[in-house]
């Protein structure tokens, strides 16, 4: 397996179509068909590659500051984590997570961001989940207009330490779009 460090602007047409065909395959109920992102783009992605080249895993990564409890803290977002349906189980997805684990080491970053329906993959790899009441920007799919601010406590919300500050529960204001 290969994993490949690409930032959006430099994505090719061909690879477009290859992601985009990763993302409808891996959330066939929800994800738009006519576009690589969901709410907003990310800043870059790790791509995985198999021998034949083919694409076999991606996630999208976003690095903002948020507001928890009144203190900005620095987040690099994990979205849309998915693994091809026929490569699933073979430690593609735990690479990736392994792949932003090496990413963030030294750098300027805090904490580590999702949100999760299945948590059982993050869980074994480090992330813990956490309950803090969220705030973002909500934008509409369909039309990518701003609906309005949202205000919830979510569930399916983890984090991983990798700075020096910890965690705390309480309000956390994302400060841009919901992952």
């Amino acid at each position: 397996m290969n994993i490949e460090k690409v930032c959006e602007y430099d994505i090719s047409n061909e690879l477009a179509a290859s992601i985009q065909e990763l993302l409808i395959d891996s959330f066939p109920f929800f994800y738009p068909k006519d576009r690589i992102y969901f709410k907003q783009l990310p800043q870059f992605r790790f791509l995985a590659f198999n021998q034949e080249n083919q694409l076999i895993g991606q996630v999208g990564l976003d690095y903002r500051i948020m507001n928890l409890n009144g203190k900005p803290v620095r987040i690099l977002g994990i979205i849309d984590l998915c693994v091809s349906p026929n490569t699933r189980s073979q430690g593609v997805g735990s690479t990736l997570l392994l792949e932003i684990d090496k990413f963030s080491v030294g750098r300027n970053i805090d904490f580590i961001l999702l949100f999760a329906d299945n948590l059982s993959l993050y869980l074994k790899n480090g992330y813990k989940p956490v309950k803090n009441k969220c705030k973002w920007v909500k934008i509409d799919n369909e039309t990518q207009i701003t609906n309005g601010i949202g205000f919830e406590l979510f569930d399916e919300l983890m984090i991983k330490d990798v700075g020096k500050i910890d965690w705390t529960e309480g309000e956390l204001d994302l400060l841009g779009y919901l992952y």
